[in-house]
């Protein structure tokens, strides 16, 4: 184990996008690496279960982490052991997270959102793209161009989550407005393979995106905080409610486990109303 702390977190984060790892998710473990030798103030070696404690303990009370926040800072922690190949403490370990229903927006709000980015072919195109979609705000940032077939309507997502790749289909609506912006990033000249580019001509990054899709939102007059994931949210409520399988969302969602799509198994409120209502008790 090296003992200077900012070259440990350097290597770790070189090991990291080595094994190919999001730019996220390098800066977040990377932060958590920090927090947590900064806390001990030990080589990783030394850290006894005792420590590990003390750690939980300041993560709660201190930093009053949730238990999300909680668990992704103990499995970025576990994966910083594994680089240095040690073996981590045993109390290393995660609480279980809370599986709370994902927050989506109506078809209602969702349209209101299109129409709001159809101003401009780039931020139509962009959001058509999350809502049509439901790719993840770091894939879309990565698409180049020869990843889109507007012919056959389907999009190549690569290196996606866990290096995996996979095919999503455009809908319609999404193939017109990829065509559209297509139309006006050609008059542009850019010498870049990038299927999104910036003002600055250059990839966007997912911070970006997060912050132009919260202006739209904002422009269409929704009251909810609305970002790329949401609008993955969207997409797997919509295709669920709309009777599409739970193998199916996994495939098209990328997620390894049909564990993870589960969470989209549950009941809107307009669905919750109308259930109720037709199956609630007289007590005549």
């Amino acid at each position: 184990m090296l003992q200077d702390k900012e070259k440990s977190v350097i290597a770790f984060s070189r090991w990291m996008e080595n094994e190919r790892k999001s730019h996220l998710t390098v800066r977040q473990y990377c932060f958590f690496a920090n927090l947590f030798m900064e806390f001990h103030k030990k080589n990783l070696v030394d850290v006894t279960p005792n420590d590990v404690e003390n750690f939980k303990e300041y993560m709660v009370k201190e930093r009053k982490y949730s238990k999300s926040s909680q668990y992704l800072c103990t499995k970025a922690l576990r994966l910083l052991y594994k680089s240095f190949r040690i073996a981590p403490p045993y109390n290393l370990t995660a609480p279980k997270r809370p599986r709370s229903v994902p927050k989506y927006l109506t078809e209602k709000e969702t349209a209101r959102l299109i129409r709001a980015s159809s101003k401009s072919p780039k931020n139509l195109a962009i959001v058509s793209v999350l809502a049509y979609t439901g790719i993840r705000v770091g894939e879309l940032c990565r698409l180049n161009l020869q990843d889109v077939d507007l012919d056959e309507k389907v999009m190549w997502i690569r290196h996606g989550k866990g290096d995996k790749d996979r095919i999503v289909i455009l809908s319609d609506e999404c193939a017109v407005a990829l065509a559209s912006y297509f139309k006006s990033r050609n008059r542009l000249n850019i010498d870049n393979d990038s299927l999104f580019i910036s003002r600055k001509m250059s990839r966007y990054d997912p911070t970006s995106i997060q912050r132009l899709v919260k202006k739209l939102s904002v422009e269409a007059g929704i009251s909810k905080t609305v970002t790329p994931h949401i609008l993955r949210h969207t997409f797997a409520t919509s295709i669920m409610r709309n009777g599409a399988n739970l193998k199916f969302i996994q495939e098209i969602l990328g997620h390894s486990t049909l564990a993870t799509t589960q969470i989209y198994v549950h009941i809107d409120d307009g669905e919750m109303k109308s259930m109720y209502e037709k199956h609630k008790p007289t007590y005549r």
